[in-house]
């Protein structure tokens, strides 16, 4: 009798305590405070002050010409992961002007075999050896510029909407054509396996009416004002058959994954990842350097929040508050990083006020905005 009645206050109690988890003492929590980011690489984008032209330039691939000559390079090309990769085997570098009227970019690009099978405008380019240019002229991380050349000066030109990464549906216009004006120039021979080139070079003139649908206000920078832009490589790995270049395939039997390289490098095989593209400066006074902007540094803190706010949604299906991430540290003297974050039935809103009048904000679709509390 005394063992059954045992038996019934064990059941009793372990029915009490299912039927009130709150109540369960001792119960481990769940780890809340796992979520957190920390970027691949060192945060570091390069920079680079181009200057303005006072004479055209004529875009025929050649970087000899007396208007290229006083326009200095960019650093040499890293792979897209940066220090997590070696140096890329083969030398990639850029340089940039401006004037009224285009936005021009060359590039030189060391090369053994020279080869491009892609001929039609608007064609995969990135399936072949190519170029590409990446401009976002206001930074806010939404609809930016994407431009792909081959060897044939085969183009590629589209307006990405907003970055791949923020859902599946479609988030680039494909038939949004800009009058650009490209050559391309070859030191060897275009397709021919049986001798060794030396590089190809590429100029690109980019109208700044190309960018009145991408930025607010003027499509064209004001002096002193600074684009996010970066340039892209892809390097294919080839072998000789015959008479032909083919993509070498692996163990797989598929081709081996094309080398991405970058003047500034996103730390993930992505180039879409604008805020961690270059900083490119326009001036008129060749004297000019470049100038930091600790903004800059608020944005990336901000970016880094919103890292950990969309990661913990998508791990725990739950919103998060401030406690469950890691806030970053700026080195900003007087300055005290405190965001904000706000719910709401689409998403949420990360926020923080500059101390210059200024309220950043990035929402649950990436698209970073400023707005003036003056």
């Amino acid at each position: 009798m005394n063992n059954l009645y045992c038996v019934l206050i064990i059941i009793s109690f372990c029915s009490f305590l299912s039927c009130n988890p709150q109540k369960v003492l001792n119960q481990p929590k769940e780890d809340t405070n796992s979520i957190t980011y920390q970027h691949p690489i060192s945060y570091s984008p390069q920079t680079y002050v181009c200057y303005q032209t006072k004479n055209k330039i004529i875009i025929d691939g050649h970087l000899d010409s007396t208007e290229w000559h006083h326009v200095h390079w960019t650093e040499p090309f890293v792979d897209i992961e940066g220090t997590l990769k070696p140096i890329p085997k083969l030398l990639s570098k850029a340089k940039m002007a401006w004037d009224n009227d285009f936005f021009y970019v060359a590039a030189y690009m060391e090369e053994p075999h020279v080869w491009a099978k892609l001929t039609e405008r608007d064609a995969i380019m990135y399936q072949d050896d190519d170029f590409e240019i990446f401009i976002d002229p206001d930074g806010d991380g939404h609809n930016y510029f994407e431009f792909e050349m081959n060897a044939h000066n085969a183009i590629w030109d589209l307006l990405m909407l907003y970055p791949y990464r923020i859902d599946d549906k479609r988030n680039y216009i494909m038939n949004w054509d800009v009058d650009i004006r490209s050559a391309v120039r070859i030191e060897g021979t275009l397709n021919n396996p049986t001798d060794i080139d030396k590089y190809w070079t590429v100029e690109v003139a980019i109208p700044w009416t190309a960018f009145e649908d991408l930025k607010k206000g003027n499509s064209k920078p004001r002096v002193g004002e600074q684009w996010r832009v970066n340039f892209s490589r892809v390097d294919w790995t080839m072998e000789i058959d015959g008479t032909n270049y083919v993509k070498k395939l692996g163990k797989n039997q598929r081709p081996i994954p094309e080398n991405n390289w970058v003047w500034s490098p996103t730390g993930y095989i992505n180039m879409h990842i604008p805020e961690t593209w270059g900083y490119v400066q326009f001036e008129k006074d060749p004297k000019k350097m470049f100038k930091h902007n600790d903004i800059e540094d608020i944005k990336w803190a901000l970016w880094q929040v919103y890292y950990q706010v969309r990661d913990c949604r998508n791990a725990h299906q739950s919103s998060c508050n401030k406690d469950q991430i890691r806030i970053p540290e700026i080195g900003i003297s007087g300055y005290q990083f405190d965001p904000d974050i706000y719910y709401n039935r689409h998403g949420f809103d990360v926020s923080v006020d500059d101390n210059m009048g200024q309220i950043i904000s990035i929402n649950e679709k990436a698209l970073l905005s400023i707005t003036s509390i003056k």
